[in-house]
């Protein structure tokens, strides 16, 4: 058995020269596989390590690595992946997470996750950051809410929520170095519910299908009348996806969630009066698209 965390030689911690970037990820690589690769691959090339040199942090040779960073042949156990995680020094709880929901992906059976898990012990227990559990405190709610009003499904959404949490607890560093962290989160989640979301023939994200779930339609007895409420409400939806991408947002939050005018500017990360523009610009263009629709309902 490989070690998974070869001791680190002297002079490791200070490279004398940048590493050279990976060769691209295989198109075979899937998308959730992709998700934990990809903050891997920066990683390794913003800490300037040589591939060299991760051989000696991790105790695996080049080519199982080069294989490894571009996802390239079978899918990677978790004692590899976990050795390269480790000598980076990436926070483990968030990788292994992805690392399973990716296996899934790959057609791995739970047996074969937790067999490869229980071959790797863990170096204990380690803290997430304060103000990431506090971001995801408070936003997993709307986050959930808004990716359920793209996706449909309940289960879907919490699981894109949770992988951009993830997601974002392994790019902290990144994440707080930005101008706002909360409008960095908001657009990474947003990121990734769209490209889940189903589309339409232009590229734009299909949002018809929340016309069956209002509670509008839901009140109304007469089938009949149900039926045409539900097609109304269908191409209203469809005219909010042709809105700019932040009118779309304000108005998916305020309108499709529920969500307070007062914390949607806390969500999406733009301060009070350009929510506030965008959700009135977004009203104008909707009463002028969809002039029949009541924008109010």
């Amino acid at each position: 058995m490989k070690p998974t965390h070869a001791p680190r030689r002297q002079g490791d911690d200070a490279p004398s020269r940048r590493g050279r970037p990976p060769e691209p990820i295989c198109e075979t690589a899937g998308p959730t596989h992709r998700t934990w690769l990809e903050p891997v691959r920066q990683r390794l090339t913003g800490s300037g390590l040589t591939l060299g040199a991760l051989v000696s942090r991790s105790g695996y040779s080049k080519t199982r690595l080069s294989e490894l960073l571009r996802g390239k042949g079978y899918y990677p156990g978790w004692e590899i992946t976990y050795s390269v995680i480790r000598a980076l020094d990436l926070p483990v709880a968030p990788l292994r997470r992805l690392w399973m929901a990716a296996a899934l992906e790959a057609d791995k059976d739970t047996d074969w996750i937790k067999s490869r898990i229980r071959d790797v012990q863990p170096l204990g227990r380690e803290d997430q950051p304060v103000a990431h559990l506090g971001l995801t405190q408070a936003m997993w709610q709307p986050y959930t809410a808004y990716a359920q009003a793209f996706l449909q499904s309940e289960r879907r959404a919490r699981q894109v929520v949770g992988e951009t949490f993830d997601i974002l607890w392994l790019t902290w560093d990144a994440a707080t170095a930005t101008s706002d962290t909360t409008r960095h989160a908001w657009l990474l989640l947003r990121g990734r519910v769209l490209a889940l979301a189903p589309q339409r023939p232009d590229g734009r994200p299909d949002l018809r299908a929340a016309a069956f779930s209002t509670v509008v339609q839901a009140d109304i007895p007469d089938l009949a009348e149900r039926l045409h409420r539900i097609d109304v409400l269908a191409r209203f939806f469809d005219t909010i996806t042709r809105l700019p991408p932040d009118q779309m947002d304000v108005t998916v939050l305020r309108y499709l969630c529920g969500i307070p005018a007062a914390a949607v500017p806390g969500i999406v990360g733009l301060a009070p009066a350009i929510t506030h523009t965008l959700d009135h610009h977004a009203r104008g263009a909707l009463n002028e698209l969809c002039p029949d629709s009541d924008t109010q309902e």
